[in-house]
């Protein structure tokens, strides 16, 4: 197995590339997988499991006025992307965290 000391995700069997069918993003200087609610990265002989770091790029702050038309969640139809300490869902290119009456705008995620 390849050094690392970053988090593996376990059994996973499916290679990740350009035409995997699953959603690609750009993340830290490479590409990533939004897999089942994880980001999945390609390390040799495994998947590291990787999460968007709060950031200014990516902060995890209240915003208010973002509304959407439906309450995100584990079947709403949106991608699951682990942010920091929690989960946000992709929306139009964006991270969508559910709070209360409203969902919280915590950046961009550039596609790949």
């Amino acid at each position: 197995m390849t050094e690392c000391n970053e988090k593996h995700h376990a059994n996973h069997t499916h290679q990740h590339g350009p035409n995997c069918g699953h959603t690609a993003v750009r993340h830290d200087g490479h590409v990533d997988y939004l897999h089942d609610g994880h980001l999945h990265h390609m390390h040799g002989d495994h998947v590291d499991e990787h999460v968007i770091a709060v950031s200014a790029t990516n902060p995890a702050r209240c915003t208010p006025d973002t509304k959407c038309a439906h309450t995100h969640g584990p079947r709403c139809g949106h991608e699951a992307v682990p942010h920091g300490d929690h989960i946000d869902y992709l929306v139009d290119g964006h991270l969508h965290h559910v709070h209360g009456d409203h969902c919280d705008d915590h950046g961009a995620l550039q596609l790949a």
